[in-house]
């Protein structure tokens, strides 16, 4: 009897959890062949290709998977690829050259060809012994491996569960994810909130991957994000700015933020987002910053993780900038301080690596630097690592009117000459700043302090007031007392200095000693 109870409330419960949830539990995939799906094989890498095989060599099943797929799909070339397999990670390792295992939470192996890099997973489990969760729900050990199609059930959207086989040229679709990308839809499997919980960073990848493909997110999808939105407090700082960094340069910067601001996400992410905002003019700061880096990741070009929080802090640092120069601190050094103070700060919130404080540090530095181009030290900025950053940060600062134009022309035209032309540009701008710096013409000279108390000498009423004056006067070697003497007084001549006589030798006598 008792026995039947819990067999009866193990089928109820298990019952109750296939019907919250039937989709995520797909066993059967479609197999689509290359006349359907259309990827070209050329845009996959040789060294994905080489890591499948080796595996299907060793009589292991392995696939690319994952935003490499639904980018072959979309006709673009992936950044990265990952491959999926049903070794474990030490099998994985014995099966490549280079190959070491990674992760805690998730053991993975990178196999290395060069500076190329393969992460290689293995399927995971739905549910195990071995999978732990904190007490938001948020998963933080998962090294039960499983099936096929538990790992797909395990991916976060429909999109990102798509298998190829590059060996057979065949894409494997659990959960109609093909179909989802030509409708441009981003939608989760299972339940939405239960996965959220599960990987809050879910929430962050569905605005991105929706952004960067101008797709839209499923209403399931999208409705539980903004009341869940405070779970990212409880993801580790190292994985947000990761996240971040991918949120900035994904070639849709501008559509992340707004996407973020709406949601309330940003304040957890970015939280130097809203420091941006609040000082002036840094919206339009901040935006046009966005969209050059757009534009130039449209074009192919490299972004600097550095150079865009240099761009989200700036007019915060500003502000502190000008706060020490009115206290009258030399402007390098007041840069430098207020840079770090603003980074020490920061740090604390957003897990930003040393590398790119330093770096930071650098970019805000030489925007002084870059202003004196009077001297052969200009010469020497050229061969700083972060010369070209800190170039277009200032290129993006004339654009808004922060700084003079002409001097961004100056360096522009400095980077194109030859060494020559270039000290000559120094030595034409070092007599403009000489020039700069003397009174214009019938404009009456400030007098210096040796002309002043000379003048209050000319002016003394009385001998005692003469008397303090030349004391003071006479302390400082600077300047030179009044003479006494006439101006009409005639000079007298310098008498010749008379020679030196030459001094006669000491003639000794001989004295003869008689016997």
């Amino acid at each position: 009897m008792f026995k039947s109870i819990i067999a009866y409330t193990k089928e109820l419960f298990s019952n109750s959890k296939k019907n919250v949830t039937p989709e995520r539990y797909v066993k059967t995939p479609r197999i689509i062949g290359r006349d359907e799906h259309g990827i070209d094989k050329r845009l996959v890498s040789l060294e994905a290709i080489r890591t499948v095989r080796n595996l299907q060599r060793a009589g292991y099943e392995a696939y690319v998977v994952g935003g490499a797929v639904r980018d072959l799909l979309l006709g673009v070339t992936p950044k990265d690829f990952d491959v999926v397999t049903d070794a474990t990670p030490e099998q994985v390792k014995r099966c490549q050259k280079r190959a070491i295992i990674i992760g805690k939470r998730f053991r993975l192996v990178h196999v290395m060809f060069g500076r190329e890099k393969i992460e290689c997973s293995t399927f995971r489990a739905l549910e195990g012994a071995g999978v732990r969760k904190d007490k938001f729900g948020r998963v933080i050990s998962d090294n039960v491996f499983g099936e096929m199609w538990e790992d797909a059930a395990r991916r976060d959207f429909t999109i990102n569960a798509l298998y190829y086989n590059p060996t057979t040229d065949e894409l494997i679709d659990y959960h109609n994810g093909m179909q989802d990308i030509l409708d441009g839809v981003v939608r989760m499997i299972g339940d939405p909130e239960e996965r959220y919980r599960e990987d809050p960073v879910r929430m962050l990848r569905a605005v991105r991957i929706a952004s960067k493909l101008q797709f839209k997110i499923d209403e399931a999808t999208f409705e539980p994000i903004a009341r869940l939105a405070p779970l990212l407090g409880n993801v580790p700082e190292a994985r947000l700015f990761d996240e971040a960094v991918k949120l900035l340069t994904c070639g849709r910067a501008i559509a992340c933020m707004e996407q973020l601001r709406q949601l309330g996400l940003y304040r957890n992410v970015i939280p130097l987002l809203e420091v941006a905002l609040k000082e002036s003019k840094g919206e339009r700061f901040l935006m046009l910053a966005m969209k050059r880096t757009d534009e130039r990741i449209a074009i192919g070009k490299k972004v600097s993780p550095s150079f865009l929080f240099a761009t989200l802090l700036w007019p915060l640092t500003y502000r502190h900038f000008e706060e020490r120069i009115a206290r009258g601190e030399s402007q390098i050094q007041a840069m430098i301080e207020a840079g770090r103070y603003v980074l020490d700060k920061q740090c604390e919130r957003l897990a930003i690596q040393k590398r790119f404080v330093e770096d930071i540090l650098t970019i805000w530095v030489l925007q002084i630097k870059l202003l004196r181009r009077g001297t052969k030290a200009a010469m020497g900025y050229m061969n700083i690592p972060k010369f070209r950053a800190g170039y277009d940060f200032m290129l993006l600062r004339s654009q808004l009117e922060f700084i003079d134009p002409e001097i961004v022309n100056w360096w522009t035209k400095f980077q194109e000459v030859d060494e020559e032309t270039r000290l000559e540009m120094i030595r034409q701008q070092a007599a403009l700043n000489a020039q700069a710096r003397k009174p214009k013409k019938g404009e009456p000279r400030k007098p210096s302090k040796a002309q002043i108390k000379k003048q209050l000498l000319l002016e003394a009423d009385s001998w005692q007031l003469v008397r303090d004056l030349s004391g003071t006067a006479g302390s400082d070697p600077s300047i030179d007392l009044i003479d006494d003497e006439p101006e009409d007084m005639p000079v007298s001549e310098e008498k010749p200095k008379p020679k030196r006589r030459r001094r006669a030798p000491i003639r000794r006598k001989r004295i003869k000693i008689e016997d």
